[in-house]
């Protein structure tokens, strides 16, 4: 038997529909080879199916059956018998003699994620370092204190991040500033902004929320100004000109106008817009607690938990004994009094306030189109409740807004919270992040360790790809997942292909953008663009950003100073990403696994990619098996890109398969991407061959 032809996945192609609603009736579709005569047997939960041969296109023959989905999860995968008997098993691994429970296919009937999600190249904005695009909402030096230090106001906006102090130093970036650069995205061929943090919060970063209410008026609009500057260095019941900037109404609905404003001039440009949800933790400035008595004053509000026991905010947070008023015996996240632990289960209130939250901000007028949440799984004070809990907040979100995204932040097994109730998605750590980077560099994801045992381990990444993504993902969950080289927690992708490690504290800043190799960043962003997900590109990388993790990683984009190279590559494999539809949704499959080395296709049953990285530092020759895609054994294809250590190019060269192999000679540290498309000539002559026209 053949059994390199033999495929099954969750696609359209072999799953009809995809994502089958509730007691719905579902094709079943399996390929196996036509010169194989061969026994298909579907093992659907408790049931079993033979499959009937229905079609047979090139040198495949194709199967079928027609099943139920129940109300519950199905759990399914194939038997293949040849004809001497011989038994094998197919689940998400691929063909085999045994079958693992968590390889199973699985169908959530009634799950689905958002088309526009899947396959979308996101863009993640850090909005303090992106662009100032409004001088006069600037966080000002001293204008309040946070864990003992005072704010700063950054000038150069080229500075280096503090080491020390990042998260209460500012540079001014805000909503204006992306307003202003929208234009540069939609050039970019972004489809979606995933911002972190933008509600009222004292720090850069905004992961310690002040008012899940409003927009940062420092981030949006200071309609109505004034008051003092902090000088005693504590009391920040003193920063009255602080506390006017981010209590005044004024401020907070013009602020909160103009982030409707940039989703508004988004949509037009076709680019959704997800926000970052912090509802694990508040901040210890949070209204409803008011540790730093920011709104103790101000008769337009409550009186927090710290200063009054009487306070409507009691029950929100755990208090362990202490006395009234100003009583800091709260439970803090991970210890840290200035992340207060919400208390979801001592309060239905703060549930209901939380779900209304989820609820506001996509709906109008601000249309948001989903949340990002942060560390999810930690939600709640058992794992229980933060079942009860996602579960509430999907139904809650999709009813104002069915078409929202809703994507966690996890590390770890995920499969639990994406059974079509709670999550759509993850940040795909897992199977993409961590995977890559050691495979391409060596290095873990904070630039704290370097194994080269691990650089080019083909196996490895093509298994950890296999078992991870298995265990958290059906099709709905994996063509949305956040597939990201770099973000806001992590060090730049570029700095890890110097395979330095440290951090900022320990090496200087300078450090990180010394070393590096362009090359292994574009066989990243190659990689990236063309695997099952929604490429996600952390603000700069694209303009060849470097930096160590937090907080050198949140260095300022870099206008004025652009790799306009790295950024044209981006655009070029975004482009190529976006223009075939088999990268979008399409199938997967490893073709070649060698040190250094890895190819594999992504193929529909009109179209096929074929991208080959080599990793090595010298020149490779590789004979690839590309016919398991469904390329006609004997078919030219297409070259869209190809990139090496000095630069890249999209010239329009082809490649000749022969007997369904090809023969590719790839420098060092370079990658290809090849296309087949059986609607498309290759070239003009290949067009002018096939085709006769009578102009009579």
């Amino acid at each position: 038997m053949n059994t390199k032809a033999l495929f099954h996945d969750m696609t359209l192609d072999y799953l009809r529909p995809a994502e089958p609603d509730k007691n719905r009736k579902t094709q079943v579709r399996f390929r196996s080879s036509k010169s194989d005569n061969v026994e298909v047997t579907l093992v659907w939960g408790n049931e079993r199916f033979i499959m009937r041969r229905t079609e047979s296109d090139g040198e495949f023959d194709f199967y079928d059956v027609g099943v139920k989905t129940g109300n519950g999860v199905v759990p399914y995968y194939f038997e293949i018998k040849s004809e001497d008997g011989s038994l094998f098993y197919y689940d998400k691994r691929g063909c085999g003699q045994t079958v693992l429970d968590s390889m199973k296919f699985r169908i959530f009937p009634g799950f689905s994620t958002p088309d526009w999600a899947k396959g979308a190249v996101m863009y993640q904005i850090f909005v303090d370092r992106f662009c100032n695009g409004d001088r006069s909402n600037d966080v000002q030096t001293g204008e309040y204190y946070y864990n003992g230090h005072k704010s700063v106001r950054v000038d150069d906006w080229n500075q280096y991040p503090d080491v020390n102090w990042d998260f209460g130093e500012f540079y001014g970036g805000d909503l204006q500033g992306v307003l202003n650069k929208l234009d540069y995205l939609k050039e970019l061929g972004i489809d979606a902004i995933y911002f972190n943090p933008i509600f009222v919060s004292p720090s850069s970063h905004k992961y310690d929320t002040q008012d899940y209410d409003h927009i940062d008026p420092h981030f949006g609009v200071i309609l109505e100004d004034g008051g003092d500057l902090n000088q005693d260095g504590q009391d920040n019941s003193r920063s009255t000109k602080y506390i006017r900037r981010v209590t005044n109404k004024k401020n907070l609905e013009a602020s909160d106008a103009l982030f409707a404003k940039v989703v508004e001039e988004a949509h037009k440009r076709g680019i959704r817009v997800i926000l970052d949800g912090v509802f694990n933790h508040c901040g210890s400035f949070n209204k409803w607690l008011d540790k730093e008595r920011i709104y103790e004053g101000e008769s337009d509000y409550e009186k927090g938990a710290y200063v009054s026991e009487t306070s409507p905010y009691h029950n929100f947070f755990s208090f362990n004994g202490g006395n009234w008023p100003y009583n800091a015996n709260y439970d803090g996240w991970w210890g840290y009094d200035t992340l207060p632990k919400l208390n979801y289960e001592g309060s239905k209130e703060l549930e209901e306030y939380i779900l209304s939250i989820g609820r506001k901000w996509v709906s109008a007028p601000y249309n948001a189109d989903g949340w990002r949440l942060d560390v999810a799984a930690d939600l709640g004070h058992s794992r229980d409740y933060n079942h009860y809990f996602w579960k509430r907040f999907r139904t809650e979100v999709k009813k104002a807004n069915p078409d929202a995204i809703i994507l966690a932040e996890h590390y770890g097994p995920a499969g639990e919270w994406l059974q079509g109730e709670e999550w759509d998605t993850v940040m795909n750590y897992d199977a993409f992040m961590e995977p890559l980077s050691w495979f391409l560099t060596g290095m873990e994801k904070h630039s704290d360790e370097f194994q080269p045992s691990r650089v080019g381990n083909a196996r490895e990444f093509f298994d950890t790809m296999a078992y991870c993504g298995g265990e958290n993902f059906s099709m709905s969950s994996l063509y949305t997942a956040m597939n990201e080289l770099s973000n806001h927690d992590h060090s730049r992708f570029l700095t890890r292909t110097s395979q330095k490690v440290g951090r900022s504290s320990n090496l200087m800043p300078q450090s990180a953008d010394t070393g590096i190799n362009k090359g292994v960043m574009r066989e990243a962003v190659m990689i990236q663009m063309t695997w099952p997900g929604a490429p996600t590109i952390y603000y700069g990388d694209e303009a060849g950003v470097c930096g160590f993790t937090d907080p050198d990683n949140r260095r300022t984009y870099p206008w004025g100073h652009e790799d306009h190279e790295m950024i044209n590559f981006h655009k070029d494999m975004i482009a190529i990403h976006k223009s075939c539809p088999e990268i979008v949704s399409g199938s997967i499959r490893e073709l070649l696994a060698e040190h250094n080395f890895i190819a594999y296709g992504r193929f529909n049953r009109t179209a096929a990619v074929i991208v080959a990285i080599n990793n090595n530092d010298f020149e490779v020759t590789k004979e690839i098996e590309i016919w398991p895609t469904g390329i006609p054994r004997d078919a030219n294809l297409k070259a869209l890109i190809t990139s090496d250590n000095t630069g890249y190019n999209t010239g329009s060269s082809t490649v000749r398969a022969k007997n369904g192999v090809i023969t590719l000679t790839l420098s060092r540290r370079s990658g290809t991407v090849l296309r087949y498309n059986s609607f498309e000539p290759v070239s003009d002559d290949e067009f002018w061959a096939d085709n006769y026209f009578d102009f009579g």
